[in-house]
C-alpha cells in the first residue's frame, strides 16, 4: 500500500500526489520526490520503477525480501536494505526490513514485514528545511538514523536482563534457570548481530573517499551512522563475551551442586556400609560366636553401632560433607 508520496522544493514541502503524478514533477530544478510504500504488491513497485528508472535486480530484491542489510550501487542510484527489529507476539524479537532508493531527484522507501512506521522521520526532516534543502541524501539519512537508533533501546534491555541474571548466579539451584534465560538472551542479541554488523560492514562506503553522488552532501551525517553503528556492535560484542562467561560459570556452579550431593550421598553410604559390616559380622550364626550369649551383647552391639556411625557422622560434618 501507499503510504504517502510527497514532492519537496528547496527543502520545503510541495504537495502530496499520486504515484501517477510523479513523472510531472521529476524534471523541476531543486525538487526530489519522497515516496513510501509498505508492502509493496507488484503492480505499485510496477509504477514506481517505471517512473524512477529503478533498477530490475533491485525492484527484484524489495519484491522478494529477506535480504542480508547491504548497501549497492546502480549507475547514480543508491540501493540499501536494513532490517527493522521489533517485539513480536510472544516477546521474542521479530525482524522486518525496509528497502530503500536514493536518486538524485527520488527517495523510495519499502517497509515489509513491519509495524514501525517513518512518519516521525518525515516530520523531522520538515522541521528542518534547511537540511531537507541538501535533497534526497539527507532523506536517507534521516531513514538510516531512524532504523540505528531504534537498534539501541533493545541493547539497553539486554544488558539489563543479563545484569540480573548475573546478581542470582551464586542463588542455589538457580544455575539450570539461568542457563535458560541466558540462551534466550544470546538468540535475540544474535538477530540484533545479524541485523548491526553487515550494515556496518558497508556503510562505510558512504563516507569518506570515493562515496555516491547522492550523498557526497551528507557524508559527514553518514559518519555519525558508521558511528553509531560501532558504539552498538561493541556492546553487543561485550554483551555477547559476558554471556559466555556467565554461562561457564552457571555450568561450573551445576557441577558444584552435582559434587556436593555426589559427596553426600557417598557420606551416608559410608555410615551404613560401617553398620551393615557390624551387623553383617554379629548375624553369623554360629555357635561360638564371643559375646553370643552374654546378657549385654545386644545393646553392646547397638551402641557400638550407633557411636561408630556419630563419630563417622560428626567427622562428614566436620569435613563439609553433610
Amino acid at each position: 500500500m501507499l503510504v504517502n508520496c510527497v514532492v519537496y522544493r528547496q527543502g520545503l514541502k510541495v504537495a502530496d500526489i499520486g504515484l501517477d503524478g510523479i513523472g510531472a514533477h521529476l524534471g523541476q530544478p531543486d525538487t526530489f520526490v519522497w515516496v513510501a510504500l509498505r508492502n509493496a504488491g507488484d503492480e505499485e513497485l510496477a509504477v514506481v520503477q517505471q517512473a524512477f528508472g529503478l533498477h530490475e535486480l533491485a525492484v527484484e530484491d524489495a519484491r522478494h525480501g529477506h535480504q542480508r542489510p547491504k548497501i549497492e550501487e546502480y549507475g547514480d542510484m543508491v540501493f540499501t536494505v536494513v532490517h527493522l527489529v521489533e517485539y513480536g507476539p510472544t516477546d521474542q524479537l521479530a525482524v522486518g526490513e525496509v528497502a530503500i532508493f536514493v536518486g538524485p531527484n527520488y527517495v523510495v522507501s519499502v517497509r515489509n514485514r513491519s509495524s514501525q512506521g517513518f512518519l516521525g522521520v518525515r516530520e523531522r526532516c520538515e522541521r528542518e528545511p534547511h537540511l531537507l534543502r541538501q535533497g534526497a541524501g539527507f532523506v536517507f539519512y534521516a531513514l538510516m538514523d531512524a532504523v540505528v537508533d531504534r537498534y539501541f533501546p533493545f541493547v539497553d534491555a539486554l544488558e539489563s536482563e543479563i545484569e540480573s541474571i548475573e546478581e542470582q548466579i551464586f542463588e542455589p539451584g538457580a544455575a539450570r534457570s539461568n542457563i535458560q534465560q541466558l540462551y534466550d538472551v544470546k538468540r535475540r542479541l544474535m538477530v540484533l548481530r545479524h541485523a548491526v554488523v553487515p550494515l556496518l560492514d558497508a556503510a562505510g562506503k558512504l563516507h569518506g573517499g570515493r562515496v555516491p553522488q547522492v550523498c557526497v552532501a551528507t557524508q559527514d551525517y553518514f559518519r555519525d551512522v558508521v558511528d553509531h553503528l560501532q558504539r552498538i556492535n561493541g556492546t553487543l560484542d561485550t554483551l555477547r563475551d559476558t554471556i559466555g562467561t556467565a554461562i561457564q560459570v552457571n555450568l561450573s556452579m551445576v557441577a558444584i551442586e552435582e559434587s556436593e550431593t555426589t559427596k553426600r550421598l557417598a557420606a551416608w553410604a559410608g555410615i551404613f556400609a560401617v553398620a551393615t559390616a557390624f551387623v553383617g559380622i554379629w548375624g553369623m550364626n554360629f555357635t561360638h560366636m564371643p559375646e553370643l550369649h552374654w546378657t549385654y551383647g545386644y545393646p553392646l552391639a547397638l551402641g557400638v553401632i550407633t557411636g561408630v556411625c556419630v563419630l563417622m557422622y560428626r567427622r562428614f560434618r566436620r569435613s563439609g560433607w553433610l
